[in-house]
């Protein structure tokens, strides 16, 4: 799997269980704070290899602080509240205990990033800096984009668990996901036909796009345009725009990621995209990885040649007759 598709399920998890948390009612709120506490020892234990522990479980009724790590010496407030008021308020609470603790405070609903310039009473001087001390859901997000794919993986596992489906967004049915069904029970193997191209050649197309690697998928499978044609025309049976949808559906994915990649890095991002795009919806039935991307790659090595994605060549209009 992608990188940033271990890194789209921690933002949206992440995200998720904050709305959730500013969304509920006051004993709803309670419980779910009591859960972030849980979920953010762990989370941060594996995020900075620290040793956080719930303070409730080593003294009662601990006011202010939530989780210490007792080792790194490190203290923790984790509040749905992210004001000033609020972290001055844990800053003044009788910390005597401890001195030379670094304190830290994390935002698990709002954006804390007006917190993060301002300055606090600090009557303890415990170890604190705003500016990296405090989290929000956009400041952990960007220590994780920096993390080896190994390690995204190992936290999108354990945020998957931890929140559970109960955070799962709604799936809806999409006509994209619909023809991938399709085409997963095509045998690609035989019966494909040479495609003829008007007014230019598919490879000045490639050529013109700076497709080096991307040459050999849409020479692999260009000659599925025909078997294609067809199966959408069936599809097209079944109601007015279907396969238009799915093509413009690609063609979404190539426009919004036009402004930063370009070639083969853009292309290959396209495929990324629309998988993703299909196992995210409520129709589609799951298939090895391999066989999506195999029907993927048919779709959009199609939408290429149909002129759907990239540019065409100087004084050219179409790919395909």
């Amino acid at each position: 799997m992608k990188r940033s598709l271990y890194f789209d399920i921690i933002d949206e998890k992440l995200s998720t269980l904050a709305v959730r948390i500013e969304n509920r009612g006051r004993l709803n709120i309670l419980d779910l704070h009591l859960h972030s506490e849980s979920f953010y020892q762990h989370f941060f234990n594996m995020l900075f290899g620290w040793e956080l522990e719930n303070l409730n479980t080593i003294k009662a009724n601990a006011t202010a602080i939530d989780l210490i790590d007792q080792t790194n010496r490190i203290i923790i407030q984790v509040s749905a509240t992210n004001t000033k008021d609020k972290v001055e308020s844990a800053l003044s609470k009788d910390l005597s205990a401890y001195a030379g603790y670094a304190f830290k405070f994390i935002s698990i609903a709002k954006d804390a990033s007006a917190l993060r310039r301002m300055t606090f009473a600090n009557p303890h001087n415990l170890t604190f800096a705003p500016k990296t001390d405090i989290y929000d859901i956009a400041s952990i997000l960007k220590i994780i984009e920096a993390l080896s794919i190994d390690d995204l993986r190992l936290i999108a596992e354990f945020i998957k668990k931890e929140l559970g489906e109960a955070f799962e967004p709604q799936k809806l049915d999409s006509n994209l996901a619909a023809i991938i069904n399709i085409l997963a029970q095509e045998d690609w193997r035989q019966n494909a036909s040479a495609v003829e191209t008007t007014p230019f050649e598919i490879e000045q197309k490639i050529d013109s796009n700076n497709l080096d690697n991307s040459a050999v998928i849409i020479d692999d499978y260009k000659i599925h345009y025909g078997r294609l044609d067809t199966i959408y025309s069936e599809f097209d049976r079944e109601g007015a725009n279907k396969s238009t949808s799915v093509l413009e559906a690609i063609r979404h994915d190539y426009l919004i990621n036009m402004d930063r990649l370009s070639g083969d890095a853009l292309f290959f991002e396209v495929i990324e995209c629309v998988a993703d795009r299909v196992q995210k919806s409520a129709n589609y039935k799951a298939i090895p990885y391999e066989e999506l991307e195999l029907s993927v790659k048919i779709l959009v090595v199609d939408s290429f040649i149909r002129c759907k994605i990239f540019k065409n060549p100087v004084g050219t209009t179409n790919a395909a007759s």
